[in-house]
């Protein structure tokens, strides 16, 4: 039934471009004679070139986790407030292409860093699509820039961890009570005085895989706990997930070059601005632009990437 609507739902809108395409066609003649509806034309002509760019993505998305919400997890790397201040910026550029989009945004978890920026946060993105958009913005980002935070005003290089999964609400991942290791213990840092007080924060250990997921956000205990099983479902989905396709690799033969860990992305500050996509080799020179939310050329570029390796 699912698949059934996915594909009422590709043919509604394939109709819809068709019926748009034509009434382009209509108002560009018109146009001709009539020169006020040129601007109409232009307007037209826009959205309907967006509209196909996002249709030819979403016919890219054949596995069942493309259509899910996507939980995103910023982990700065090593360097203290540098690389803390610099996931925090991704976390800001994240945030804003969601709202771009029209996605709804959930901070699942949040813990602010000493001087500035952030030792980790955990973001669940809900919309149509939204695990297939982001998939690709799993890995290690790189930063080059004029550290504010050097009195001598040198360059610094930092590196970020991002991690994307889908959120499987419709999947059953077994989970046995038996198999939990469930902690709480007081919240530290911003938060208020009934978060420090109180053992509201969660720390949940699967014991079978050694997966540890910890939510401190929220001021209810029972808020955290369902976070944290909702991040841990999403874990353990990915955990099987890839431990069976490690064992077809086995079968397959030989493994291939493994990337995990390596950056998959800089931006550039100084000497010069640039974002560059290390795998499909897309960049710009607006940096300003891309950290500011304007992700989605990375992203077609990415799925097109991978849709043809």
């Amino acid at each position: 039934m699912k698949e059934l609507s996915l594909l009422k739902d590709r043919l509604s809108k394939l109709r819809d471009i068709g019926d748009r395409i034509a009434y382009l066609k209509e108002i560009h003649e018109l146009a001709d004679e009539e020169p006020d509806l040129a601007e109409e034309v232009t307007k037209e002509y826009d959205l309907l070139k967006q509209e196909l760019e996002d249709f030819q993505l979403q016919l890219l998305f054949n596995n069942e986790e493309d259509y899910q919400n996507a939980i995103l997890e910023i982990h700065p790397g090593a360097g203290g407030t540098e690389s803390q201040d610099w996931a925090e910026m991704l976390l800001k550029m994240y945030l804003r292409w969601a709202e771009r989009r029209g996605y709804r945004v959930s901070v699942l978890d949040y813990q602010r860093g000493e001087t500035a920026g952030i030792k980790s946060a955990t973001l669940l993105i809900q919309g149509p699509y939204a695990y297939g958009y982001l998939k690709g913005e799993k890995g290690v980002h790189r930063l080059v820039r004029i550290s504010p935070f050097d009195a001598n005003r040198r360059r610094h290089t930092s590196f970020a961890a991002v991690g994307v999964l889908p959120e499987m609400k419709d999947v059953e991942v077994e989970i046995k009570p038996e198999d939990l290791k469930i902690e709480t213990f007081r919240s530290s840092g911003a938060g208020g005085q009934h978060v420090n007080k109180t053992e509201s924060a969660v720390r949940i250990t699967h014991v079978p895989t050694g997966i540890v997921v910890v939510m401190r956000s929220e001021r209810s205990q029972h808020q955290n706990r369902e976070n944290a099983m909702r991040v841990l479902k999403a874990r353990l989905y990915d955990y099987y997930r890839r431990r069976q396709e490690e064992k077809l690799k086995e079968l397959a033969g030989p493994k291939s070059s493994i990337e995990w860990g390596h950056q998959i992305r800089s931006y550039v500050l100084y000497p010069y601005k640039l974002v560059k996509d290390h795998r499909t080799g897309y960049q710009t020179s607006n940096a300003e632009a891309v950290l500011d939310g304007e992700l989605d050329e990375f992203i077609k570029s990415y799925l097109f990437w991978k849709s043809e390796n």
